[in-house]
C-alpha cells in the first residue's frame, strides 16, 4: 500500500439552534430532537505515518485532552482499523481551537476529523455510509459533525437527516472559563424535570423554515434549548453573559448544547464585532469569536506545495 507524508482534516464546532429532550430510553440515552448548525470554528487532526497509535495535541485546552484510547480521535483511528483488518499505525497530532466541554461538540469534531484523515492516509475509500456508521458509534454528535451544514438529528441525535439553508448566518460565541461536563448537566436536566410528564421532543417547523429562508429574525424566535435551564442552575454566572450580548444589541442567545458556550445570534458582522467586544471587555467569559454558518463537514487540507509533513514514528 502506498503511504503519504501525511493527511491533515478540519472539523467544524456545532450549535444547536433547536434542541428538545425527551425521556430517558431503555439504553440510558435521552430521546432528542435537534436541528445541529455547524459553524465555521475548527479543529483540525493530522494523521502521518507511524509505528503505533500515538496522540498529541496543541492549542487552548490542549491540557484538558486525553492523550490515551480513552480520546475520541483514537477510538476513531482504531475502529476504522478494525473495518479493514489493518494495524491502527497512526500519529494524530490535534490543533485545539474548539473549547472543550463547551457544548459545540468538539471531541466529536476531532473523531471525525480523525476518521476521514486515516481514511485518506491509508488510502481505503470507506464509503459514506460506513464511515457514518463508525461515527455513530463513537457518539451522538460525531455524524454531523462529518457531514456539517445544518441537519436534523433524531434518536440519540445520530440520525440525520440534512437540512436546506440559505444565505449565512451571523453569530458569536462566548467562551466561559471552565467547562460543563455533558452527563452532568443531563442529570440536573433531570432532576429539575422531576415529576413532569415527558412529551415526544418536537421542534417547530418555524425554525426549520427560517434556516431555509436565511431569515434571520425568524430563527432569533425559533431558538431552543431544553438544557439551558440545567446549564444555568449549575452555571448561574452564565446569565450576566446573556444579558451582556443581548444587551449590546443581539438577536438572540442561547446555551450552545450542553453548554457553557453562549450563541449569540446578530444580523451582520459589523453587529458580531460590536457584541463580541462587549462580551471580551465585560469579563464574563474568557473570549468572544465571531463566526458565520453553516460550514462544510470535516474536510481534507490541501498540503502547501513542498512541504512535507514529516513522519512520526
Amino acid at each position: 500500500m502506498t503511504r503519504c507524508d501525511g493527511v491533515t482534516v478540519h472539523a467544524p464546532a456545532k450549535i444547536n439552534v433547536g434542541l428538545a429532550v425527551g425521556a430517558v430510553r431503555s439504553d440510558g440515552f435521552h430521546e432528542l430532537t435537534s436541528v445541529f448548525l455547524a459553524v465555521s470554528l475548527y479543529d483540525e487532526v493530522t494523521a502521518t505515518p507511524a509505528r503505533a497509535l500515538t496522540v498529541t495535541c496543541e492549542g487552548p485546552d490542549a491540557d484538558k485532552v486525553p492523550l490515551d484510547q480513552t480520546n475520541l480521535a483514537a477510538h476513531a483511528a482504531e475502529l476504522l482499523a478494525t473495518l479493514h483488518n489493518l494495524p491502527p499505525n497512526v500519529h494524530l497530532h490535534i490543533a485545539k481551537n474548539i473549547p472543550v466541554a463547551g457544548g459545540m461538540a468538539g471531541g466529536s469534531a476531532n473523531a471525525a476529523a480523525a476518521l476521514l484523515a486515516c481514511d485518506a492516509l491509508w488510502r481505503l475509500g470507506t464509503p459514506r455510509e460506513d464511515l457514518l456508521t463508525i461515527c455513530a458509534d463513537l457518539g451522538s454528535d460525531v455524524p454531523f459533525s462529518l457531514i456539517g451544514g445544518a441537519a436534523l438529528g433524531t434518536g440519540r441525535g445520530e440520525k440525520l437527516t440534512e437540512l436546506p439553508i440559505a444565505g449565512a448566518f451571523h453569530w458569536v460565541l462566548a467562551i466561559a472559563h471552565e467547562g460543563l461536563s455533558t452527563p452532568v448537566v443531563f442529570r440536573e436536566f433531570d432532576r429539575l424535570a422531576q415529576g413532569t410528564r415527558m412529551p415526544p421532543p418536537t421542534i417547530p417547523q418555524t425554525l426549520t423554515h427560517a434556516l431555509a429562508a436565511g431569515d434571520a429574525t425568524t430563527l432569533a424566535s425559533a431558538l431552543r434549548n431544553d438544557l439551558q435551564p440545567a446549564a444555568l442552575s449549575l452555571r448561574p454566572s452564565l446569565a450576566a453573559t446573556l444579558a451582556v450580548g443581548t444587551e449590546a444589541g443581539a438577536l438572540a442567545a442561547l446555551v450552545s448544547g450542553s453548554g457553557p458556550t453562549i450563541a449569540f445570534l446578530v444580523t451582520d458582522a459589523k453587529a458580531a464585532a460590536v457584541i463580541a467586544a462587549a462580551l471580551t471587555t465585560s469579563g464574563t467569559c474568557r473570549t468572544a469569536r465571531v463566526v458565520t454558518a453553516p460550514a462544510q463537514g470535516a474536510s481534507v487540507l490541501p498540503t502547501p506545495l513542498g512541504q512535507g509533513l514529516g513522519t512520526a514514528l
